[in-house]
């Protein structure tokens, strides 16, 4: 009889503050480790794809269509009352063709440029940006 009762103690108090002894000194740590590598990681990751962006970006800066460029699009396509899409149809783009010209984000192309250029009548290359497009043959 007295024995049964007693059994479950020992291997209950064995079993609790060495568990609990355990459970703490065992799960903190990695778990504070987890946390601080991740972040760590997580840091790095940002700084190396940030860096990488900023790169790309240079490179490709000057392919980019200068804000004038864009500008005088705007410009050019209000004074005719179109809108983007209106311009778009015009010379066969999306819509989104033209969006991209006029914010500036679009890689541009002497095709387009040129339609956009016939479209609003106005330069968009060379030096004279945003004067009237000569239609005469022009003198050297």
């Amino acid at each position: 009889g007295p024995a049964r009762p007693g059994r479950p103690l020992p291997g209950a108090r064995r079993h609790g503050p060495a568990a609990a002894g355990a459970f703490r000194e065992g799960a903190e740590p990695p778990v504070r480790g987890g946390a601080w590598a991740a972040g760590q990681n997580k840091q790095h990751f940002i700084t190396k794809n940030t860096a990488k962006l900023d790169r790309e970006t240079e490179e490709l800066h000057h392919d980019r269509v200068p804000l004038e460029v864009g500008k005088v699009i705007q410009q050019g396509r209000q004074s005719k009352g179109m809108t983007q899409k209106d311009l778009a149809t015009k010379i066969n783009e999306k819509p989104q063709v033209i969006a991209d010209y006029e914010s500036g984000r679009a890689i541009p192309n002497n095709q387009v440029m040129g339609k956009i250029e016939r479209a609003i009548g106005l330069k968009l290359r060379g030096k004279d940006i945003g004067k009237p497009l000569e239609t005469g043959p022009k003198g050297k």
